[in-house]
């Protein structure tokens, strides 16, 4: 079976390397211009004038980013089975419109209004009660187009500094931490959920992710599981879907979801039985779903900017490493380390050890490092 794969990065670079031993092949559709995934058939259209070209390609088609054309998706879509669907995409590409079908579901969400100028903005501020974050409404991801309003009076600092037309601006919620919880669904509807995890931010970008995360009642796994159960009924969705929660004492809320395999997932490359990108492959391909079964306890870490000592890394008979071929930038995401181990406390102990190897991570802080 042929591939497609919307988008040319890092994920779908994993997608890839776990549906090779399935007997797929692979065809990426670049609209960036700078496709790093390194791997299989890649068309660079950025002007949209091969999309014909593409679909002569593959059977099937799939994406690994959500912020591409939904005109281009419904094209492909007309043309060829594709998975998940462009519903899934326009939803996500639009924060009013994901907060609006959470409602619908009930699923819990923080108190949002929308701004659409610098007053609007100020007076959402002063009806929501600050702090607030702002954030575009459309186009956002790690942290970017997002600001946090300790006042009102910040309204126009922070409108000016977004620069998007449409903001959503949302209550800040009071969370213990934040988690996640990423599910497959089949072709025939049987859906999968892997172990939710704890994750850990550092300048909007997830740096640390520990699953099973430790300490969850199974109330609220059961929680979890039913919201992200709904989303997938409710889209008729066929792949891997994740949605990302904040754990408070009244419950979950609901931060954002994304229809795709994500980094939060990274660590079921080696610590579940199937992984994520194993699971989307059989899932879009129209396959039975493998076992998410955790192995022990993970650590996903990611590396940012900097690749840090990657032979001492490789020396940690505990440590897997995974490496995208991207060249060092701020920000960038250039790999990330699984850590496994059979306890929780032999797991922090691994975690603190291999980041001393990589160069501007954040201390390791958590739920099982807290007092």
């Amino acid at each position: 079976m042929r591939i497609g794969v919307l988008g040319a990065g890092q994920l779908g670079r994993m997608l890839a390397l776990a549906g090779y031993p399935l007997a797929k092949t692979f065809v990426f559709y670049d609209l960036s211009g700078s496709p790093s995934v390194g791997l299989g058939e890649v068309i660079i259209d950025r002007e949209g004038q091969y999309l014909e070209d593409f679909l002569s390609r593959v059977d099937r088609v799939t994406y690994e980013f959500e912020h591409l054309p939904v005109a281009v998706a419904e094209k492909i879509a007309a043309a060829k089975p594709m998975h998940p669907s462009p519903r899934a995409l326009q939803v996500c590409q639009n924060r009013e419109a994901e907060k609006t079908l959470f409602g619908e579901l009930g699923i819990p969400t923080p108190q949002w209004k929308i701004a659409d100028s610098a007053q609007s903005l100020k007076q959402a501020a002063e009806e929501l009660g600050c702090p607030v974050v702002a954030k575009s409404n459309t186009e956002g991801y790690d942290g970017k187009g997002q600001a946090v309003l300790r006042s009102p009076e910040e309204a126009a600092a922070a409108w000016e500094a977004i620069g998007h037309p449409r903001l959503i601006v949302e209550k800040f919620v009071e969370f213990s931490r934040e988690v996640s919880i990423i599910a497959a669904r089949a072709e025939d509807g049987d859906i999968a959920f892997y172990p939710m995890a704890e994750n850990t931010h550092h300048e909007g970008i997830l740096r640390y992710s520990i699953a099973p995360a430790p300490g969850l009642s199974e109330d609220t796994r059961i929680e979890a599981e039913r919201y992200i159960r709904a989303l997938l009924s409710e889209l008729d969705y066929v792949g891997v879907l994740t949605l990302e929660l904040f754990e408070t004492e009244h419950g979950l809320v609901a931060n954002e979801m994304a229809p795709r395999v994500h980094n939060s997932g990274h660590w079921t490359i080696e610590g579940a039985t199937t992984s994520q990108f194993e699971n989307h492959i059989r899932a879009v391909s129209g396959h039975a779903l493998g076992d998410t079964t955790p192995k022990g306890v993970s650590c996903m870490i990611n590396i940012i900017a900097e690749h840090g000592d990657i032979e001492r890394i490789l020396r940690l008979p505990y440590a897997h490493v995974h490496l995208y071929n991207k060249g060092e930038r701020p920000g960038r995401k250039l790999g990330h380390v699984n850590i496994l181990a059979d306890s929780y406390e032999e797991l922090v102990w691994r975690v603190r050890n291999c980041a001393e190897f990589l160069p501007g991570s954040p201390e390791f802080s958590c739920s099982l490092t807290r007092g």
